[in-house]
């Protein structure tokens, strides 16, 4: 059998940090945030914590998907700010959304934490192990985030992204490649009880080279060419590296979905938001082939190749 995506969910903080807000806490200017960076805005949530967005999120996903909690096996949390050490996120999503017959667990793999539970997912499915899996990614960036430091502070948001993952005939998750340095690890850290400290020049180099490697390796496993991709989901932390990863693949950027300007940098929950708002804007269609891209702290980073086929007919 094949693991085939079959619904998505988001959930995005009311609260808005416009660029201009911020200037008022820090040294900085919208100019400089949007020249350097690509965001105008993002999101905080002032109430609630990191599971209220994940149930949110997942509750979502589950009505798009189509089926009830109790068809859920396993649940994979993504998150690298949880709320308890434990129980975990995944084990609080299961009381609240009802989802009794489920397994959980939770990933800390920081901004490539969707693709690494989607792998997981895809891996568990096709042993046979599992046959529904609600993959949820929650991160509140603004409590891990020193407000005083201009480096950091521009860049995060808070928010939820989730999707369905099933058991099926149709084609879906065709292919993954993973990767992980952590002989990198301290350009980008959070201790625990503190806050983002950040080598911001490393990580944009490391992410335009090894981002556009991934991709590269994965379309030629799959024996596929980039024309024949439609969207690059691509991590959204910053446009400019979007940007790089596109010029160097020879790829127009209209077929790299942005969002950041309006959520900032997300972690883990990126890149399905995204994939929600381009789900529900009725942007893919079925048969499409899509390229999820994820970078971040560890160091880690790999891709995915996804037929899409969460239409139903």
């Amino acid at each position: 059998m094949k693991a085939t995506i079959i619904g998505t969910g988001s959930y995005i903080p009311e609260y808005i940090l416009t660029n201009q807000e911020l200037s008022t806490m820090v040294e900085t200017d919208d100019e400089w945030i949007v020249t350097r960076t690509g965001i105008s805005e993002r999101r905080i949530q002032k109430s609630g914590d990191v599971a209220d967005m994940a149930v949110n999120a997942a509750l979502k996903a589950l009505d798009n998907a189509g089926i009830n909690s109790e068809d859920i096996d396993l649940i994979i949390a993504a998150t690298s700010t949880p709320d308890y050490l434990f129980p975990n996120c995944s084990s609080i999503i299961q009381k609240n959304t009802c989802a009794i017959n489920a397994v959980c667990f939770d990933i800390s793999a920081a901004c490539s934490g969707f693709i690494m539970a989607l792998s997981a997912a895809k891996a568990y499915i096709e042993a046979g192990m599992y046959k529904k899996v609600l993959i949820v990614c929650s991160e509140k960036m603004s409590g891990i985030t020193d407000w005083k430091d201009r480096s950091t502070c521009i860049l995060f948001g808070d928010g939820a992204g989730a999707c369905v993952v099933e058991s099926s005939e149709q084609e879906g998750v065709k292919s993954v490649d993973l990767h992980n340095e952590g002989m990198l690890g301290e350009v980008l850290t959070a201790k625990r009880n503190e806050n983002i400290v950040m080598n911001g020049q490393e990580v944009f180099k490391f992410a335009v080279k090894k981002v556009p490697e991934t991709i590269n390796t994965l379309l030629k496993k799959e024996n596929t060419d980039a024309e024949d991709i439609k969207y690059f989901i691509l991590h959204q932390a910053n446009v400019r590296i979007i940007e790089s990863v596109a010029k160097r693949l020879g790829i127009d950027m209209n077929r790299f979905p942005v969002n950041l300007s309006r959520y900032g940098n997300t972690s883990s929950a990126s890149i399905p938001i995204l994939l929600d708002e381009l789900n529900r804007e009725n942007k893919l269609q079925n048969e499409d082939l899509l390229v999820f891209a994820g970078f971040g702290a560890g160091l880690n980073w790999g891709s995915i190749l996804v037929k899409w086929n969460c239409h139903k007919s």
